[in-house]
Parts: structure tokens; sequence; C-alpha cells
């Protein structure tokens, strides 16, 4: 079957076109799943011959790594902007209970997906594995760095910011693994379980990550 592609093309600079492609790709993978992302469903996505992904992407796990990465900064970007050092302590506690109050949401349900479909698929796509530890090591360091100015700034109380980041995106995880299944009948149960383990995490009385 031809692709929707096959009238004439727009000639596009090459990152612009690489660009395009990596984000339609990250859309299929929200939308879809994964496994969904070929260069014919992308070439589909775009309106182009799947020829010029693939002279794009010679190899397609590359593209299923990219969109995955795509997808997957777009959210720490989101939930966890970069910002320049020397962020206040009521800044950085502001960043924390913000992130927790986001994260649970319906808006998020696509991504977590997408985090569990990553993880499964990349015990045998060794491409794939190299940007879910990579991505999983970034989330890691930017909430370290979010930790570190609380601790920094005497509103946070505790030894290990790195460990504090790390304990409070499995309980994250943990939490959002349920999304494909049994989540409508856990949510009540595990509602305030990650609030409440980073508040200890982080030293913090009971209750103060609680939308004000």
């Amino acid at each position: 079957m031809e692709s929707r592609g096959a009238g004439k093309q727009v000639r596009k600079p090459p990152a612009e076109r690489r660009n395009e492609m990596v984000g339609a790709a990250a859309r299929v993978a929200l939308g879809e799943g994964l496994e969904c992302v070929t260069l014919r469903r992308v070439a589909e996505e775009l309106g182009v011959r799947a020829g010029l992904v693939g002279h794009y992407f010679p190899v397609a796990e590359e593209l299923v790594a990219e969109a995955f990465a795509s997808a997957t900064m777009a959210e720490l970007d989101s939930l966890l902007p970069e910002v320049p050092d020397g962020r206040s302590g009521r800044g950085a506690l502001d960043a924390v209970r913000e992130l927790l109050a986001r994260i649970g949401g319906a808006e998020f349900d696509d991504v977590s997906r997408l985090w569990l479909n990553a993880r499964h698929l990349s015990r045998y796509r060794p491409v794939l594995r190299d940007q879910v530890v990579s991505q999983e090591l970034l989330w890691c360091r930017r909430l370290e760095q979010v930790v570190a100015e609380g601790v920094n700034g005497g509103v946070f109380g505790c030894e290990n910011p790195w460990a504090a980041a790390v304990r409070v995106l499995v309980a994250i995880d943990g939490t959002g693994s349920y999304v494909n299944t049994s989540a409508d009948r856990r949510s009540a149960a595990v509602d305030g379980l990650v609030r409440d383990l980073t508040e200890t995490v982080l030293g913090l009385s009971p209750g103060a990550l609680r939308a004000p």
C-alpha cells in the first residue's frame, strides 16, 4: 500500500526534518506504544514516504529510542524544569510540592504507560535500554539538585540528596506501575503514599507537602 506521502514532498532543512520525525514518533509512542513506532507508521503520521524516514533513521531502533527520550524529556522539563543555581530553599519546597501534586494526575497517564512499556522492551533492545537508563539518571540528577537546594536552604533535612531523589522516584514509579490495570481500585488506598514517604525522606513534618 502506498503511503499518503506519494505526492510531492516539501524539502526541509535536515535538522528540522529529523526533529519532526522524532516528534511524530513520540506521539505514536505515547498514544499507541513503542511497538507501533515503525518507519512506515511515522511516515504515515507525517504524510511522507517511509524511505525518507529510513534515510534519517537507517536503524529503526534508534528512532524508537529517540521517541522515548523525546517524550520523557518533555515530561521532565514540564514537571521539574531546570533552573539556574541558587534557588531558595522555599523554592525547592514549592518545586517538590508541585511535582507531587501534578505527577499523579491523569495528565501524565500516557507517559507513565510509556515508561512501563520502555522498561519492559529495554530488556530485549539495547539501544532503547541505554536511553531508559539515561533518562532515569537525568530524572534523578534533576530531583537531586532540587533536594540539595532545599538542604542548603535549611528547608530539607536529609544527609544524601541523591539517595533521597532515588527513593522518591522509586515510590512515584511504584504507584504508577498500576496505570494499565487496577489504578482505579488502588487510588484511594495509595493516595498520599508518595507524599508521606517524601516528607519522611526529606525530613519534613507531616503535611508539609500538602498543597496550600
